[in-house]
């Protein structure tokens, strides 16, 4: 197992329940992949650096996970689908 950041950006013209919702969907995604949560940040919403789909902000979500590559993977292709997402980038930390 490795330890894993992963961050993703939820677009921020949908209500706050479908927001959360999504968070919870893609967590979920992890947690049926045996993956475990060491941690979880809802970081609200920021301004992205440039536009993203005509949006200049964005609902940011962080979590630090123990995964395998094949959840790992997993993860990078159903984020690829969700269209709520504007970004995700997962990042493999070294201990």
């Amino acid at each position: 197992m490795n330890k894993y950041e992963i961050m993703f950006v939820v677009r921020p013209d949908m209500e706050e329940t479908e927001i959360k919702k999504t968070a919870e969907e893609m967590k979920k995604v992890l947690t049926d992949a045996k993956v475990k949560v060491l941690d979880e940040k809802a970081m609200g919403q920021k301004e992205l650096a440039y536009e993203i789909k005509k949006f200049n902000t964005g609902y940011y979500f962080l979590l630090t996970v123990e995964a395998s590559k094949e959840a790992e993977q997993e993860f990078n292709r159903v984020a690829r689908i969700n269209e709520s997402l504007l970004r995700h980038i997962v990042v493999r930390v070294e201990d």
